[in-house]
């Protein structure tokens, strides 16, 4: 491989946890002023191979290179001096400062006294926002700010530190359609630039659209690295998964839901707080619903509501035809529901416990003998609930921490799945996994319903509700304005149309 020309060389890179080898001899090499797409599989080795660029990792072997001089990245720190940044996925800002602030956490400029410049602060600021050629009030407090100021508060950050090499890891997972749309522009400015981008994606349209060339790693090996111009989206997955992904992102007609006899699940003019506003629908036995709505619609806070986590001041809810309570999660969980929410890492996992004890959060109930838990019981029920969701974990003893952002996804699902919960809400319950977890994710879905349970699922990703849904429902400022039948939506546009309340 040569490094002539090249913003970052990583030569034969290595590295290994407790003798378990995540990266075996990886090559990976960027160019000054291109976009490089990083794919894999969830535990393919991303995520190490960036964190060794970033020096949160030390590489075991091998060798990194900044603009062919080599480089020794052992810190965060040494990272930021050769000229290497990251936006990440699980934003690193201070909800409480203002946007300037955040920028230049730790360097911010000070006075002849030695206290913070604020209007030195906000000048620097304006000039990055100015290069950037986006427009956000510096003083303005980052947790007032939607999702997509805080991308772009991230990517400031970066660059107010001379980035030269940027990483960004599944950054449009957060943002609508518009708000992605400004961030391929904003990164197109950067790359003429001449700024490097590392881009993590599972979402392949994205890719294409912006990137010159892709690296694929499978099992902590690089694959191939190509142009996207020589290389076919199924050439990319197949490396991804292993093998072909055929059918399984596509409706498919079921007969499991009973049309027959009361609803599973009704909802009868449910309000709750600003974002949910007389919500009225049914969910039938073998029924896959899909919510469909622009960010801030009222989606996810729904789905707070039906789990008894937000209150609601008006309406009734009834499972198997009896009004229930849900003054909580407790009493939601009783009356057989269950939610996946949509920040399995801030939500739904307890991150530096076992794999194991998160499985059995809702579970205490079924393995507790007398005042103690049985170990026997636990590790059996634990190890069927890995076993169905084909969690990949060294040992069920491992924090659910170490795991890739697919297999954390398992865990949340399988634990409710545990509850055999009546209705199942998911929450985006594919962000930021791969191709071939997706597929199984969706695969359990339609198994959920085909055993006669119901589930709703919420997501931004309208291939993924085209492709499970029976029926979707159409939410707006907090409600449902509208419900299609499947098979009267041909495709994508026509969902998107609909959302947007765009009549075609």
């Amino acid at each position: 491989m040569t490094t002539l020309n090249n913003a970052v060389d990583m030569r034969s890179v290595s590295k290994a946890f407790s003798g378990v080898v995540v990266l075996d001899s990886v090559d990976f090499e960027v160019r000054p002023g291109e976009v490089h797409a990083l794919a894999g599989g969830n535990g393919a080795g991303k995520s190490t191979l960036m964190k060794i660029l970033q020096g949160v990792y030390r590489a075991d072997a091998g060798e990194i290179l900044i603009d062919s001089v080599r480089a020794r990245i052992d810190s965060i720190h040494a990272a930021k001096a050769a000229g290497v940044g990251m936006v990440f996925q699980e934003f690193s800002l201070v909800p409480s400062l203002s946007v300037a602030r955040n920028i230049f956490l730790g360097d911010e400029p000070l006075t002849r006294i030695g206290l913070i410049d604020e209007r030195a602060l906000v000048r620097q600021a304006n000039e990055i926002f100015a290069g950037m050629e986006v427009t956000i009030d510096p003083r303005a407090q980052v947790g007032q700010l939607g999702t997509a100021y805080w991308q772009l508060t991230e990517i400031a950050k970066a660059l107010s530190q001379n980035a030269r090499v940027l990483i960004m890891d599944e950054p449009t997972a957060s943002l609508a359609r518009h708000e992605t749309e400004a961030l391929f522009e904003l990164i197109g400015r950067l790359k003429a630039r001449g700024i490097s981008i590392i881009y993590i994606s599972h979402r392949m349209d994205e890719v294409y659209r912006i990137a010159d060339r892709i690296t694929v790693l499978r099992d902590g090996r690089r694959l191939f690295t190509e142009s996207l111009s020589v290389v076919s989206p199924e050439d990319i997955v197949e490396g991804i998964v292993g093998r072909k992904i055929e059918g399984k992102l596509t409706y498919r007609e079921r007969d499991a839901v009973e049309h027959d006899g009361p609803p599973l699940l009704e909802v009868r003019g449910l309000t709750a707080g600003d974002r949910v506003r007389e919500v009225s629908f049914t969910l039938r036995r073998g029924e896959i619903v899909g919510l469909a709505g622009l960010m801030g619609s009222g989606r996810t806070e729904l789905a707070r509501a039906l789990f008894g986590i937000d209150r609601s001041q008006r309406g009734e809810v009834l499972v198997k035809g009896r009004r229930v309570s849900l003054a909580s999660p407790k009493h939601a969980i009783a009356a057989g529901l269950a939610l996946v929410p949509e920040d399995r890492r801030e939500q739904g996992l307890v991150l530096d416990h076992s794999v194991r004890e998160n499985l059995l959060l809702p579970l205490l109930d079924e393995v507790r003998r007398g005042p103690l838990l049985s170990t026997a019981e636990s590790r059996s029920l634990s190890a069927s609930l890995i076993k169905r969701l084909r969690i990949k974990v060294a040992h069920p003893n491992r924090p659910v921490r170490l795991l890739s952002g697919g297999n954390q996804q398992k865990v949340v699902i399988a634990k409710w799945l545990g509850t055999d919960p009546d209705v199942l809400i998911l929450d985006e319950p594919t962000a930021g996994v791969d191709i071939g977890t997706k597929s199984e994710i969706l695969d359990r879905v339609r198994e959920l319903a085909a055993s006669g349970k119901a589930v709703i699922v919420i997501s931004s990703e309208y291939p993924e509700l085209l492709a499970v849904s029976d029926r979707i429902l159409i939410i707006r400022e907090g409600s449902i304005v509208r419900e299609v039948a499947r098979r009267d939506i041909p495709d994508e546009e026509t969902l998107e149309l609909a959302v947007q309340g765009v009549k075609k």
